[in-house]
């Protein structure tokens, strides 16, 4: 794995376990647009788990890569599930953060976990 891709991928981790904390943790900026857009709070929990999976996948595949393919393909589904769901409500403005978070865990895919 090229040291490029290692830095992305932990980069996305800390991303992505930022985001997972700041939803366990219910903070304002996270959970207020949550409601806004309609995610059932019963959800909040799970997504939040599955974006804590989704940064320790990307942190555990510089040493095992399939694991961090798996995760960055899991992230960039999640992230684009979040998009779909911010233009479902409407708020434009916000589409740039689920892009933003996805982001690193793209581009490690891209540059590649295997080599």
């Amino acid at each position: 794995m090229s040291t490029t891709a290692v830095v992305f991928a932990l980069v996305g981790a800390f991303m992505v376990g930022f985001s997972a904390a700041s939803m366990f943790f219910k903070a304002k900026w996270v959970v207020e647009p949550l409601a806004a857009y309609g995610v059932p709070r019963s959800w909040w929990t799970w997504l939040a788990t599955a974006k804590a999976a989704g940064a320790a996948g990307l942190a555990a595949g510089v040493f095992v890569p399939v694991i961090g393919i798996a995760a960055a393909i899991g992230v960039a589904l999640y992230f684009a599930g979040a998009v779909i769901t911010v233009l479902r409500a409407k708020s434009y403005a916000h589409v740039a953060f689920p892009v933003i978070y996805a982001a690193p865990a793209v581009v490690a895919l891209a540059l590649g976990f295997n080599g």
